[in-house]
């Protein structure tokens, strides 16, 4: 029997998946920030994680998820 142990930032990616799914990215990054205090380089996560994305691409997401939650 083969058991495939993921890595951790294959892990991290799958949760940043689902938070974005549910939570604005604002929100996302505040929850990272706060529960990485010291850990990590948030400035790679967050180039790697909004690497497609400008300004109005994010402004659109953010948009549509609040008309979301009225």
């Amino acid at each position: 029997m083969n058991v495939t142990i993921e890595s951790d930032a294959e892990i991290m990616q799958e949760v940043t998946e689902l938070l974005l799914q549910k939570m604005s990215p604002a929100k996302v990054a505040r929850f990272w920030a706060s529960w990485q205090v010291g850990q990590g380089d948030y400035l790679q996560w967050r180039e790697t994680t909004f690497a497609d994305e400008t300004v109005d691409t994010l402004y659109e997401q953010i948009k549509t998820f609040q008309e979301s939650e009225e």
